[in-house]
């Protein structure tokens, strides 16, 4: 009886060990990353962090894109003028990233993972955020939001005063509030619809008031849907950057009539376009 009643807990250890064999067979086997063993930085990483659209994609049907949305892209990555140009974004979960094996590939502007909430760091950030820099892209940083944890205000101060801060140099796109499906429990961080927006227009102008500029604001249409709804007034100052792994954009989050940066895929990493012309955004970098 006593090993009948151990078997059941030694098929869980087996299955929790392969799900992290398999997370980690992917995460070395993609271009950007370093093939060294996880050490406890990177053990940290998965523990705490979550990845840009990482909730979006395990809640919302579809699968990722295989190609780009346009494929016309210049040779000295300034792209044809109606077809967008491509760009990425990066979190702790990538460790150190060869950045010009992705300036090779076309990216020309990337985001990478600062902050969430108010307790981690992208242990990785200074690597991702100089070397995207240092190699040409137009970069910038992003917070994932947890509203459940702290006020909006308390989470702008910690993301700009760690790496989220702004800079007019033509080079630093304005931070980006990543808001998406609750990691740890109800979809809306148990928020009504006027209690996240309150949140977020919390955020946005405690950010505004570091910076300089409004946040870039990151989210699936189904989400925002849900849990902030129409008559926020958030598209007036603050650019919106989509979520949607299908062949178009489809149908945006209330309230926006166009969106500026759109997330396709997340194949072998997260892979995005701007919807415009290097010249129109090197203007959202300088605010403009």
């Amino acid at each position: 009886m006593t090993a009948t009643r151990g078997r059941p807990g030694r098929r869980v250890m087996l299955g929790a060990l392969a799900v992290v064999g398999a997370v980690v067979a992917s995460l070395l086997s993609t271009p950007s990353v370093s093939a060294e063993p996880l050490s406890a930085v990177d053990v940290y990483v998965h523990r705490f962090s979550h990845p840009m659209g990482s909730q979006i994609a395990a809640h919302e049907r579809g699968g990722p894109r295989q190609e780009s949305p346009g494929d016309s892209e210049t040779s000295d990555g300034s792209g044809a003028e109606s077809d967008g140009i491509e760009g990425i974004d990066v979190s702790g979960w990538q460790r150190e990233v060869d950045w010009q094996y992705w300036w090779d590939k076309g990216k020309r502007f990337a985001y990478v993972k600062a902050t969430e909430g108010t307790g981690y760091r992208n242990p990785y950030f200074t690597q991702q955020y100089v070397g995207s820099y240092d190699v040409g892209m137009i970069r910038g940083a992003y917070h994932f939001a947890l509203p459940d944890r702290s006020s909006g205000a308390a989470q702008a101060r910690y993301f700009a005063e760690r790496g989220g801060a702004w800079s007019a140099d033509g080079q630093t796109l304005p931070g980006a509030l990543d808001l998406e499906y609750n990691p740890y429990g109800e979809t809306c961080y148990g928020k009504s619809k006027r209690a996240m927006r309150a949140w977020i227009t919390d955020f946005h102008d405690t950010y505004r008031e570091h910076t300089g500029r409004a946040p870039v604001i990151y989210t699936s249409a189904n989400w925002w849907n849900q849990c902030v709804g129409d008559g926020h007034g958030f598209e007036e100052t603050v650019p919106l950057w989509v979520a949607r792994y299908a062949d178009k954009v489809g149908d945006l989050p209330a309230g926006w009539d166009f969106h500026t940066f759109w997330q396709y895929s997340n194949d072998p990493i997260d892979q995005n376009t701007f919807n415009g012309t290097r010249k129109q955004l090197e203007a959202v970098a300088l605010g403009e």
